[in-house]
């Protein structure tokens, strides 16, 4: 494990994907407009509708392996409160919306209940409210 995980450098980057895959995936859409504009023919109109094919589909598989993390996420966030957190609070689980519940996965065991109560009173309404009131913060380093 590198340095400890903060608000600060929480945010994965996966540098194939973000630094090289859709870089190149953007350079070759313009290419293809460019193409297209400057000597306009059917065969360069379908390179252009290929190029976003492609950019869609690599952004849909991105999104698809997100949602799946986020599922995992929720069910492991759902255990963990109801061995953390008093009976009641933790049946409140439903209330939360899933990017609270993941917002509140970096939580340490110790501060949980609160922050959770926090966000069911409507006091941490957004993501980054909840991450910035966390004090004690439990990385994530398993991401997708």
């Amino acid at each position: 494990m590198a340095e400890k995980q903060t608000y600060a450098n929480h945010t994965r980057w996966y540098p194939l994907v973000h630094f090289v895959i859709f870089p190149l995936l953007i350079i070759n859409l313009i290419w293809a407009i460019v193409c297209t504009v400057m000597h306009f023919d059917w065969f360069r109109v379908q390179y252009l509708l290929m190029s976003v094919i492609v950019i869609l589909i690599s952004f849909s598989a991105r999104l698809q392996a997100l949602k799946a993390q986020d599922r995992g996420i929720r069910l492991e966030e759902r255990m963990r409160y109801r061995e953390v957190l008093p009976a009641e609070l933790s049946a409140r689980f439903n209330e939360l919306r899933t990017g609270d519940i993941i917002a509140l996965r970096f939580a340490g065991d110790g501060e949980l209940g609160d922050l959770v109560q926090q966000v069911l009173d409507g006091k941490l309404t957004t993501s980054k409210e909840i991450k910035l009131a966390i004090k004690d913060w439990r990385g994530d380093y398993l991401r997708v």
